[in-house]
């Protein structure tokens, strides 16, 4: 039997384990990246760790998250990060150079490699041939100091695309497609590896866009074969010698197959406020829009803002709309400035603004009250784009500057003949805005330079024998990290500091929230199905943990988030009878007896309700390292334990 192309590259990294779907493996990890909004973290968790340099083949820090600077924090974050990449071995790509994952694919991504990274979008290098994961900060850390990311085996699902797309149709109609099919939980469990006669019809850009939003399936990740293609995006980015040709065995196995035929989509739309809530443009209407925004590392490449530049040119923005657009690196930036296409973006009333994720994670650019919003990002959860009653839809590039320029939702087939984008056969190299590190004889002069919003990561003890605590908070299905914790240009800056970023922990849901949980010292929250979807962004345990949460008890978790609770040291337990939560409220009293002990020996947690006097069985399916890492505190104080063992 043959292998998939995710198979073949976790066998070449795999360190422990075997690889039967559903248990535990441990992979050695080339490369990682981070980013600002949760780099800091991971960094101050790396140095906890006392390793003195990285230990992948390279490791690289990008600023694009918290590039809006309304007060120190931000700034005092930036100069924290570049001070520790400087001394323990990592690149640092400053602000302005780019969006972490455009510019990893541009200049760092290689096939056959594994990455994982501090972001959920990391899987965008899945479109290059990479096994790219995103993972919590501490997971990250840990990979820099030289120890192996462990997941469960996945199932392969393969996407089989045939024949090509229409003009004007792209690849995000592809993504919609499948997330249309699939569902936001469709992937949970399971890498998506995209095959057949239609991928030699898509760039490489186009299937980073495709992989990119993999992450909203809740996918461990998603995955292109290296091919000719790919050969030639690397040979235009300078970078022919980090090619590798990939692709699955003729007799691979995979546990789904899904078809799709690329000359049947059309232009869609992920509706408010779900990524796998789709229609057509057609079925939507001709809709009064009131905002577009175009970039984020979904649909920023050079391809994107070519075919934007192009529908634009010569016209002029709809005086109802207020359009924006985001490059999505230096890169591509300066190529436009040459050529000519930021001048006609310019010219037809487009805001520029700067290479950085912005208005994707609430950075700026937030609708007017119930506006509607056309944006090529990737996720368009309630409240995400700051603006609470915002209607945000997620759209092709080519869908966006449509509707621009007619102030309704507008079929880009209506503008006439498609416009015809070519890759470069070589694209602008400058790399003069990535830092790089001390080298080893230079590192221990460096110093660390840190501000006073930086606080240190939380302390966590090892798990007690029973646990007693009441119920904070019980929320419904598919409860976002968004709804954890927020986003946005007023609580973003705060990502350093775990005290104060914690008064807004799940506000969105229930304001009271972080004021009761405090004061009950020891508590537990109750959730539905899909529980902590979204972002990587391990602040939704953090600020949970510090509040005094103990476990949190749900139908079904998010892959990240569930891994994330378990580095916190916080317990992640599922009804093993989803009918039991209707017998748990705000504010009943609970107690879980000999947990330590059953944890330890394995089986189901008991939850006493004293309030009820009910009883409910939860399961706790942990392999022997999650077990150890919840029984010492979190995976901190497991590492430690390892180090020091």
């Amino acid at each position: 039997m043959g292998y998939t192309i995710a198979e073949k590259i976790i066998k070449a990294h795999l360190l422990e384990g075997e690889m039967v779907k559903g248990t535990d493996i441990a992979l050695k990890i080339d490369q990682t990246l981070t980013q600002d909004a949760t780099g800091t973290m991971a960094y101050l968790e790396f140095e906890a760790m006392g390793v003195p340099r990285v230990k992948t083949e390279r490791s690289v820090a990008y600023i694009d998250h918290n590039t809006l600077q309304t007060g120190f924090e931000n700034a005092d974050d930036h100069r924290f990060i570049q001070s520790v990449c400087k001394k323990h071995g990592i690149y640092f790509s400053r602000p302005g150079n780019g969006i972490c994952h455009q510019v990893h694919l541009e200049r760092f991504s290689k096939p056959g490699k594994t990455l994982i990274g501090s972001d959920s979008h990391t899987p965008t290098g899945g479109g290059i041939g990479m096994l790219a994961m995103g993972a919590g900060g501490l997971d990250v850390a840990v990979a820099m100091g030289g120890g192996a990311y462990h997941i469960t085996m996945p199932e392969m699902v393969r996407v089989n695309l045939t024949g090509k797309l229409s003009p004007w149709v792209s690849a995000k109609d592809i993504i919609l497609e499948v997330l249309r099919l699939l569902s936001v939980k469709g992937g949970v469990g399971k890498i998506i590896e995209y095959g057949g006669e239609g991928v030699k019809t898509l760039t490489v850009p186009e299937r980073a866009t495709i992989t990119n939003m993999g992450a909203e399936l809740g996918a461990t990740t998603s995955i292109f074969p290296s091919d000719e293609i790919t050969k030639s995006f690397l040979e235009a980015q300078g970078r022919v010698e980090d090619w590798a040709e990939l692709s699955a065995d003729a007799d691979a196995v995979y546990d789904k197959v899904v078809d799709i035929d690329l000359s049947a989509l059309v232009p869609m739309a992920a509706c408010p406020h779900s990524p796998d809530n789709i229609k057509t443009i057609e079925e939507i209407g001709n809709k009064e829009i009131h905002q577009v925004c175009i970039g984020s590392c979904t649909n920023s490449s050079y391809l994107d803002m070519m075919r934007v530049a192009a529908i634009l040119k010569g016209k002029t923005v709809h005086p109802g709309v207020s359009l924006s657009i985001a490059p999505g690196s230096k890169q591509v930036f300066n190529m436009l400035a040459q050529n000519g296409a930021l001048a006609d973006m310019i010219a037809a009333g487009a805001r520029i603004l700067e290479c950085a994720c912005g208005p994707c994670i609430g950075m700026g650019q937030s609708p007017n009250s119930q506006g509607i919003s056309l944006r090529t990002f990737n996720r368009n959860f309630e409240g995400r784009s700051g603006t609470a009653d915002g209607q945000i839809y997620l759209v092709s590039p080519e869908t966006a500057a449509a509707s621009a320029l007619t102030g309704v939702f507008t079929d880009p087939r209506t503008l006439g003949e498609a416009v015809d984008i070519k890759l470069p056969e070589k694209f602008l190299i400058n790399d003069n805005m990535i830092v790089e590190p001390a080298t080893v004889e230079e590192m221990d002069s460096v110093e660390v330079l840190r501000g006073p919003n930086i606080k240190p990561f939380p302390t966590t003890e090892p798990m007690k024998e029973n646990i007693e605590a009441s119920v904070a908070l019980k929320v419904g299905d598919n409860i976002t990290t968004d709804h954890i914790m927020p986003a946005g240009a007023k609580i973003l800056p705060l990502r350093s500091n775990i005290p104060a970023i914690s008064q807004h922990c799940f506000t969105v849901c229930d304001k009271e929230f972080p004021e009761r949980a405090k004061a009950l010292g020891s508590s537990i929250i109750v959730g539905g199905v899909n529980y902590g979807q979204g972002s990587s962004r391990e602040h939704a345990a953090l600020a949970p943990l510090y509040l005094g949460v103990k476990a949190v008890l749900v139908k079904s978790f998010a892959r990240i988030h569930r891994a994330n609770l378990i580095n916190a040291g916080i317990l992640p337990l599922e009804f093993a009878n989803e009918a039991d939560y209707d017998e748990l409220a705000l504010g009943n009293e609970i107690v879980m007896p000999d947990v330590r002990d059953i944890i330890t020996k394995g089986g189901d947690v008991i939850i006493e309700n004293k309030t009820t006097g009910k009883t409910i069985v939860a399961k706790c399916e942990l392999t022997q390292r999650m077990k150890d890492i919840i029984l010492a505190g979190g995976l901190l104080n497991y590492t430690k334990e390892q180090n020091n063992g």
